[in-house]
């Protein structure tokens, strides 16, 4: 089964690349997206005030709210994981406690 990025992670990966200066044909590599799709989120997160263009070198540079969006993202992704984890473990025993009951 193919393992989807959300919206928030594909937002972060755009602004991780962005991080260091680039142009739409580093981003849409370096973040792995189609144009089409780069096309989209580029519009929204230059809307949202997350990332600017400088005309000048034609390359897209992070803002200083596009700075604190990835330093909340990497909080939240590291949460995230964190519960991921316990859920799973959560799941494990109860299917354990579902066989004992089963008589399997």
């Amino acid at each position: 089964m193919a393992n989807y990025r959300r919206r928030l992670d594909i937002i972060a990966d755009i602004l991780h690349v962005v991080s260091g200066r680039a142009k739409k044909t580093q981003i849409m590599y370096q973040a792995n997206l189609s144009y089409k799709v780069m096309q989209k989120y580029l519009a929204e997160i230059v809307a949202a005030s997350l990332i600017n263009f400088e005309d000048l070198s034609k390359c897209y540079i992070l803002s200083d709210k596009g700075r604190e969006f990835l330093d909340s993202y990497q909080e939240y992704s590291r949460t995230n994981r964190h519960m991921e984890k316990r859920l799973n473990a959560v799941r494990t025993k109860k299917s354990a406690l579902e066989k004992l009951c089963s008589g399997e």
